[in-house]
C-alpha cells in the first residue's frame, strides 16, 4: 500500500520537472529574437529510493522516488564573455580611430580639384602667368584672387578640423555620462542579484542585463570584470575598480573644451589634453585599456615637435605650417621686389596675431599696384614673379610640407581602417562563438519542447495507471466472489 502510494510522488514528480521544462522551453522561444538573452536549461537530479529500516520480503530492490528541479541553469560561458567584452573594447577603439581618420581624409579632398594642392598649383601658375604678362591687369587679378582662394581654402580647413575636434570631445562627453550611469546600473544588479541567489531565487533575466551592461561599459572603456563568487562582479578599469561589488565611482571628463584652449591652455604656454578622472575618493587619472572613450581621447591628444601627436591637433597645425611657410617665403622674395609706386619691402600676405595663422592668413595687395612687378629703376621686373612662382618646386615649401601632411593622413587612415576591419572580424567570430553556446537555437527548443511533452504525457500514464491500481486496492480489494 504505502509504495503504491509513494509512486504517485514519483509520477507527480515526473509531471512537475516536465512542466518546468515546458515553460523553460518556451522563454526560451518566446525570447529568440531579444538582444542578450541567454537560453536557459532545467538542472535535473533523481531522487533515490528510501532508506530501508529492515528487509521485508519481496521489497529489497526499491525503485528511485521520481526527479528534482534544483535549478534553471543559464547557458552562459564566462570564457566566451570575456573574449567579447575584450574584442568590443578592442574594435571600438579601432572603429572611434578609423571613422575620425577617414572623415579627416575627406575632409581634406585630397588628390582633387578642390583640394588645397590644386589651389596651391594654381597660386603659383598665376605668379607664372603674370611674369610672363606683367603689364595685364587681368593677370594681377587674377593672381590676387588664386592667393585669396588659398587663404580661404586654409582658413577653411583649419575650422573644420576644429570642429570635428570639438564634436569628438562632446562625443567623449556623452560617452562618459552613459559610462557613469552603467556603472551604476551594474552596481544595482549587483545587489538585487545577490539577494537573488541568497534566498535561491532565479536571477537569470538580470544576470543577462548585467551582462549587456558590462559589456557596453567594455565598449566604453576596454575594462575587465571580476566574478566575486556571491553574485556580485567587480568591473575594473586599468586596474582601479569602476564597479565594487554594490559601490560605483564616477568618472568626469576634464580638460579644454576646444582645441584652440588646449593650445594655450592656463597660461602655461603648454597644451594640456581632455583626460579622464576619478570622482570621489582617491582621485586622478583613469587609465584605459581601450574602448571608445580611448579611442577619441587619442584623437584629442594636443600635436608635438616630432608631429605624432593627437591626429587633429596634427591636423590643425599642418594648416598652420603650411600658411606660414607660404606667407614667409613669397612675403620674403615679394619684398626685394618694387611696387609700381615705388615701395619697396612689401608683403604679400599678412598673417592677423592672436589667432592660428591657417585662419589669420590674408592677401595684402588689392589690385596690380600692390604687386611686386617693377626694378628699383622703375622698369618692369619678372625676376621676383619668377622666383615666388619657383617656391612651388622647391624643397621644403609649403607644397611639401602640405603633401607630407596628407600622404601621413592617408596612410594612418588606412591603418586604422585596416584595424577596425581586423577587430571587427574578432569580434564578429567572438559573438558567433558566444552565441553558439548561448543563443537560442529554435531546431533545438523544437526539440526539448517534443521531448518534454513526452516526458509529460508519459507521467501523466503512470499517474494514471497508479490511480487505477489505487481504486482497484481500495474499492475492490476483498470483492471478488461476492454475489
Amino acid at each position: 500500500m504505502v509504495s503504491t502510494f509513494g509512486s504517485l510522488q514519483t509520477a507527480y514528480s515526473g509531471l512537475a520537472a516536465a512542466r518546468a521544462g515546458l515553460d523553460v522551453t518556451g522563454q526560451n522561444m518566446a525570447n529568440v529574437g531579444t538582444t542578450g538573452y541567454t537560453r536557459q536549461r532545467i538542472v535535473q537530479t533523481e531522487v533515490g529510493a528510501p532508506a530501508q529500516t529492515g528487509f521485508v520480503r519481496g521489497t529489497a530492490a526499491l525503485a528511485g522516488q521520481g526527479v528534482s528541479v534544483d535549478a534553471i541553469a543559464r547557458l552562459a560561458s564566462s570564457t566566451l564573455d570575456t573574449r567579447v567584452r575584450f574584442s568590443a573594447g578592442a574594435a571600438a577603439y579601432a572603429d572611434t580611430r578609423a571613422a575620425a581618420l577617414d572623415q579627416l581624409e575627406t575632409g581634406l579632398h585630397e588628390p582633387g580639384a578642390d583640394g588645397l594642392s590644386a589651389k596651391l598649383d594654381g597660386l603659383w601658375s598665376a605668379w607664372s602667368d603674370l611674369a610672363t604678362h606683367i603689364d595685364d591687369p587681368g593677370s594681377a587679378s587674377a593672381l590676387i584672387g588664386a592667393a585669396t582662394t588659398v587663404a580661404t581654402a586654409l582658413a577653411a580647413g583649419s575650422s573644420a578640423v576644429d570642429a570635428q575636434w570639438s564634436a569628438t570631445r562632446s562625443a567623449l562627453a556623452t560617452q562618459v555620462g552613459q559610462l557613469n550611469d552603467a556603472a551604476q546600473q551594474v552596481a544595482d544588479l549587483n545587489g538585487a542579484i545577490r539577494t537573488a541567489v541568497a534566498s535561491g531565487g532565479t536571477a537569470n533575466e538580470l544576470l543577462d542585463q548585467r551582462d549587456q551592461l558590462t559589456e557596453r561599459i567594455a565598449t566604453l572603456t576596454g575594462a575587465a570584470v571580476r566574478d566575486n563568487g556571491d553574485g556580485t562582479v567587480d568591473v575594473v578599469i586599468g586596474g582601479n575598480p569602476l564597479v565594487q561589488g554594490t559601490t560605483a565611482r564616477g568618472v568626469t571628463l576634464d580638460g579644454p573644451p576646444t582645441l584652440g584652449a588646449m593650445n594655450t591652455a592656463a597660461g602655461t604656454g603648454k597644451p594640456t589634453a581632455p583626460s579622464l578622472s576619478w570622482v570621489g575618493g582617491s582621485v586622478g587619472p583613469v587609465a584605459l585599456d581601450g574602448g571608445s572613450i580611448a579611442g577619441g581621447l587619442s584623437l584629442l591628444a594636443p600635436a608635438n615637435d616630432t608631429h605624432t601627436g593627437g591626429a587633429l591637433a596634427e591636423a590643425s597645425a599642418a594648416h598652420d605650417r603650411v600658411a606660414t611657410e607660404l606667407a614667409t617665403r613669397v612675403n620674403a622674395l615679394h619684398a626685394t621686389g618694387t611696387t609700381p609706386s615705388g615701395t619697396t619691402g612689401a608683403a604679400f600676405f599678412a598673417l592677423a596675431p592672436g589667432v592660428p595663422a591657417a585662419r589669420g592668413l590674408s592677401v595684402v595687395p588689392t589690385d596690380g599696384s600692390g604687386l611686386a612687378t617693377r626694378s628699383a629703376t622703375g622698369q618692369f621686373d619678372a625676376s621676383v614673379l619668377t622666383a615666388i612662382a619657383g617656391i612651388g618646386s622647391g624643397a621644403g615649401g609649403p607644397d611639401a610640407t602640405w603633401a607630407t601632411f596628407v600622404t601621413g593622413v592617408g596612410s594612418a587612415s588606412r591603418t586604422a581602417s585596416s584595424e577596425s576591419t581586423l577587430t571587427g572580424l574578432a569580434l564578429t567570430n567572438a559573438r558567433t562563438q558566444q552565441q553558439s553556446s548561448a543563443g537560442v537555437d529554435m531546431d533545438e527548443e523544437n526539440v526539448s519542447l517534443l521531448a518534454y511533452q513526452h516526458a509529460y504525457q508519459g507521467a501523466a500514464r503512470v499517474l494514471t495507471a497508479v490511480d487505477e491500481m489505487l481504486d482497484t486496492i481500495i474499492n475492490r480489494l476483498g470483492l471478488v466472489g461476492r454475489s
